[in-house]
Parts: C-alpha cells; structure tokens; sequence
C-alpha cells in the first residue's frame, strides 16, 4: 500500500522560509513524476511544483518561479519543495502527490493528508 505523509508546514512571517518534505512509501519514487499543490478556502486545487519522473526536471506555477525550489532524495524516498521569501498570498494547505508528469492534479495516483502553510505579515 503506497503512504505519502507530508511535513514541514507551520506558520512563519511574510518573507521567511519554510521546508516541506513529503516521504513516500510502497513506492519506487525515482519511476513517477512528484507534485506539489495547493488549495486555500475558496480555491480548488493549483500546480505549485513538479518534478519530473526521467530525468528530475522541475517546473513552477509563475506565482512562485525563483522563490521556491523542488528536489527529490530517491534514497530517503522523499521529494522536498524550499519555500523561500514567502508571501501572505502562499496561505495554503499543501499536498504531495505521485504519478505523472504533469501539472494536473488529475493524473496523479496517490496523496498525502496535506500539510498547512500559513503565511502572517
């Protein structure tokens, strides 16, 4: 049975950082692509970052190009995303998920609970 358990949120103040992490398990990470969403109340599910299954290239929401960076540890079967210089508008709650390449959340397999991010000015 495949887990996805992500960490790392917290609350922090406009401009901090923050890292998430997001373990997998039952599951050969380095053979899918991995995801990072997001939603806030009102909001439906968004691409924040991606990472792709062949040859670990990554792709950004314009919203966060050049403040937040996605990395994969296939030996820890982990996938990370750095958040840095955050801004109020990242408020989220932010969820892992595993399968393909792609910026849509439809076409990935498996999910974490979620991890909350909350940004204060």
């Amino acid at each position: 049975q495949v887990q996805v358990v992500e960490s790392g949120g917290g609350s922090v103040q406009a401009g901090g950082p923050l890292r998430l992490s997001c373990a997998v398990s039952g599951y050969t990470l380095s053979n899918y692509a991995l995801g990072w969403f997001r939603h806030a109340p009102g909001q439906e599910r968004k691409f924040v970052a991606g990472i792709t299954s062949f040859d670990s290239g990554t792709y950004y929401a314009d919203a966060v190009k050049g403040r937040f960076t996605i990395s994969r540890d296939n030996a820890q079967n982990t996938v990370y995303m750095q958040m840095n210089n955050l801004k109020p508008e990242d408020t989220a709650v932010y969820d892992c998920g595993t399968g393909s390449d792609s910026s849509d959340p439809r076409f990935y397999d498996y999910w974490g609970q979620g991890t909350q991010v909350t940004v204060s000015s």
